[in-house]
């Protein structure tokens, strides 16, 4: 048991012991200890998260339980890794192992969650606290190295909530019921081999899914005004332009839509990808020039690299064993979030999203460069630098063309 909000009243009770009406019934047969029939524990989770609320003017506010865990836990966690360095060596092994379970989890589910996005900004802001309040004191940093961290904290947080912003959804048509007849805009896709009969073929080839396409999403190709190759979403019930993917996590269509990030709940698209990018590299500056700020500071006369690994007297006080601790976790960190960033700038390098890399892969039309890390299906690429000019453009409007150009 433990402290909760019944739903049926607007202030805290103990729950479960004075408000048994808040519990449904498996929740009740779980106390009881009698049998639980199938799916029973995912309905008490539910149950849980549905009533964790808080007392406030307006009545009870719900708490999204996904937020607590990194609240609560990481403190503790590292905490207690800074007791000993075979506690630290156990539980930095441990944390990214239960991340990542709770990512597979997730994705498996096919759910959002706030988990990570929690994660990452406490983990900043516990970080940077820890640096003020154990780093600062002892004197080796000066005011200016504050300034200039501080600003990459503030850079990288900007770029991160502008990536947090619209993707490039597609509009959703206003008829969302009407027959898919007329969301085409060319008749003369209607009877044709790429029009509404390419849709019930294609879409029955499409019922699996792909890619991060939920099962039943219609795919038809059609020739737009230029030749360019759309697809038809049935879920969406639009023609999507080439490039662009509908999101199962999301549910929309997204522009030359890259993946869903967990790390910012949202998608990758055209209109945030530059932003993304941005804010792993501000993360990237911050965080190794953090670290190093700190090793300089608890292991004196090392360089980064040995410092990390070597550093004698580092368990001999408590501030110093917690601030060790901290810059190997913000190490782990910054080394998953260096290998997202490179990916991401081969991609871009290649002009492939990874949508489009995932999707190679799966109908054997691309080739693995560099040992695999970059997927080139040589439908976009046009050479480094025009793939690198035609990154920095998305999201610009397009040029316009004078009727002589069309004609």
């Amino acid at each position: 048991c433990f402290w909760g909000l019944c739903s049926c009243r607007r202030y805290p009770v103990f729950w479960g012991a004075v408000c048994p009406a808040a519990l449904s019934s498996a929740g009740n047969e779980w106390l009881t200890c009698r049998s639980l029939p199938p799916g029973a524990l995912e309905r008490i989770a539910d149950d849980v998260a549905d009533r964790c609320r808080v007392p406030w003017f307006a009545g009870a506010v719900k708490i999204n339980i996904s937020l607590v865990p990194p609240l609560v836990l990481l403190p503790v966690f590292l905490h207690v890794a800074a007791l000993h360095f075979l506690l630290g060596l156990v539980i930095l092994t441990s944390l990214p192992v239960v991340v990542l379970w709770y990512y597979y989890l997730t994705h498996r589910r096919k759910e959002r969650t706030l988990f990570f996005l929690s994660l990452g900004l406490f983990s900043l802001g516990y970080m940077y606290y820890v640096f003020l309040q154990e780093v600062v004191p002892r004197g080796h940093v000066g005011h200016s190295q504050v300034v200039l961290l501080t600003s990459g904290l503030v850079l990288m947080l900007a770029a991160l909530s502008r990536a947090k912003k619209d993707p490039g959804y597609l509009p959703i048509p206003a008829g969302d019921g009407k027959s898919s007849h007329q969301d085409f805009p060319n008749k003369n896709l209607q009877g044709s081999s790429n029009g509404l009969h390419g849709v019930t073929t294609a879409g029955a080839a499409s019922a699996r899914t792909v890619n991060g396409e939920a099962k039943g999403y219609s795919r038809a190709s059609a020739e737009g005004p230029e030749g360019v190759r759309k697809d038809w979403c049935a879920k969406c019930q639009l023609v999507r332009p080439a490039r662009a993917g509908h999101c199962r996590l999301c549910g929309r269509c997204v522009r030359r839509l890259d993946h869903h990030c967990v790390w910012i709940n949202s998608c990758v698209g055209e209109q945030n990808h530059q932003a993304f990018i941005l804010a792993l590299s501000f993360f990237m500056l911050t965080s190794v020039y953090g670290i190093t700020l700190t090793l300089d500071t608890i292991c004196r006369g090392r360089t980064l690299f040995v410092a990390l690994f070597y550093c004698p007297g580092a368990y001999s006080d408590y501030s110093s064993a917690l601030s060790f601790t901290c810059v190997w976790y913000c190490a782990i960190v910054t080394a998953g979030m260096g290998y997202i960033l490179l990916i991401q700038l081969l991609n871009i390098s290649y002009n492939v999203t990874e949508r489009e890399a995932r999707l190679a892969l799966r109908d054997n039309t691309g080739r693995r460069l560099l040992g695999g890390l970059v997927i080139d299906t040589g439908q976009y690429n046009r050479g480094f630098l025009c793939n690198w000019g035609h990154f920095l453009s998305l999201g610009s409007p397009p040029p316009l063309r004078s009727a002589e150009d069309i004609v």
